[in-house]
């Protein structure tokens, strides 16, 4: 197993790729906190799973733009499994407003979960890591959007290219640690998030002719690539953005 006797926290984990992320994790060995907002019994669903197959698991309340609540949930998962050596920062949302219409409280909101709760998941995970002695791993869970421009979203667009440069920055700072900062950055991937572009047709057959392959991804790809960054494998690798879209960076008019 790639990942046997890790303790690893994945933020925004009750639903979508986050879920697919913990589960993997938790196949491979590790023993996994699962973070959620709003959706507890989705997260305990998760936890459920996790222990049925014989892993360990627990579920943590955690809003990612507290620093309070991020700062609990990393003691929360030493407290349980005794140190930390993975942190996924999958936790995200968007809201698809014109620029000009765009509210400053929709910035503010959008940037303070997929930004600034990254921000302080990296910094809270990598003190935990360098107080342990270090050797760790980082991962974020970005966007082909930390690169590729989408109109009618902004805010979105602006966290995941600032993600791209925070992972760049840190993974030089936390080298001499030996912890690892990279990012995943998926395409158009079948989660509940784009639950409404799948029931519009028009926009759906639009999608998939920008994208290569002509499907969405699926959470449990991306997961693959996670669980391999959080590996021994990839002990060598840091500072880049690991990219999985079906190519449509390579042919995307901007969807």
């Amino acid at each position: 197993m790639q990942l046997e006797n890790k303790v690893a926290v994945i933020t925004g984990s009750s639903s979508g790729i986050g879920s697919a992320i913990a589960l993997a994790f938790a196949e491979e060995g590790a023993a996994v906190a699962v973070d959620y907002r709003s959706h507890p019994g989705e997260a305990k669903e998760i936890v459920d799973q996790v222990e049925s197959s014989g892993g360990k698991a627990i579920s943590v309340h955690a809003d990612v733009s507290s620093p309070e609540d991020v700062k609990n949930l990393i003691q929360k998962a030493v407290e349980e499994f005794g140190r930390l050596d993975v942190m996924v920062n999958n936790a995200g949302t968007e809201e698809k407003i014109p620029f000009l219409e765009t509210p400053l409280d929709v910035w503010n909101r959008i940037i303070s979960v997929n930004l600034t709760g990254a921000w302080l998941g990296c910094q809270e995970a990598a003190r935990q890591i360098v107080n342990q002695g270090g050797s760790g791993r980082i991962i974020n869970v970005s966007s082909v959007h930390e690169d590729l421009p989408m109109p009618t979203n902004s805010p979105y667009c602006a966290a995941k290219g600032g993600l791209r440069m925070l992972m760049r920055t840190i993974a030089v700072e936390l080298a001499p640690h030996n912890i690892t900062v990279n990012n995943v950055a998926p395409g158009a991937v079948d989660t509940p998030m784009d639950a409404p572009l799948k029931e519009d047709a028009n926009q759906m057959q639009k999608l998939l002719s920008e994208i290569p392959l002509r499907r969405m991804g699926r959470p449990a790809e991306v997961a693959s690539l996670v669980v391999y960054l959080a590996s021994d494998d990839a002990a060598y690798v840091t500072g880049s953005t690991f990219v999985i879209d079906g190519g449509m960076m390579r042919q995307s008019g901007g969807l």
